[in-house]
């Protein structure tokens, strides 16, 4: 398994996963605006997103978005999009995808990782505490919109 940057001349495996991923919470497939949605986010740089690939198969992707901490005056990573194939579940892709998070958090200097999942979701739970993940529980999250 290699894992990779995705690069804005190459997005095609990542679409497969993207739409794949939208498909999973219920979003019609829509390639034509996934594909105009990851070049936009990428060339732009407003995100970074890695792929795990087992020669040209695409098995997963995660995604990045970048924010940032004014009291430590140091950027930070939001965790927004992870996804592994279904055939491929339970196989350590997911896991190394998060490493890689993780790795590429800490070569930006970066404070930390952020992400968040629903609280049914115990596969994905287990897993992030498995990486190193801690639960927050010195915070609530509020959402407006």
């Amino acid at each position: 398994m290699l894992i990779q940057k995705a690069a804005i001349t190459e997005l095609e495996p990542l679409l497969e996963l993207f739409d794949l991923y939208r498909m999973f919470y219920k979003q019609k497939s829509d390639l034509v605006g996934a594909k105009q949605f990851l070049t936009e986010r990428i060339s732009q740089h407003e995100s970074v997103a890695f792929i795990a690939l087992d020669g040209e198969n695409p098995l997963g992707f995660v995604q990045l978005y970048p924010s940032f901490s004014s009291v430590s005056m140091k950027r930070s990573w939001i965790l927004n999009d992870l996804y592994v194939k279904k055939e491929v579940r339970g196989m350590g892709v997911g896991e190394n995808l998060l490493k890689k998070a993780i790795e590429f958090a800490k070569e930006t200097g970066a404070k930390g990782l952020f992400l968040e999942t629903a609280s049914d979701n115990d596969n994905a739970q287990r897993l992030y505490e498995k990486i190193g993940f801690k639960k927050e529980t010195n915070y609530f999250y509020y959402y407006s919109i």
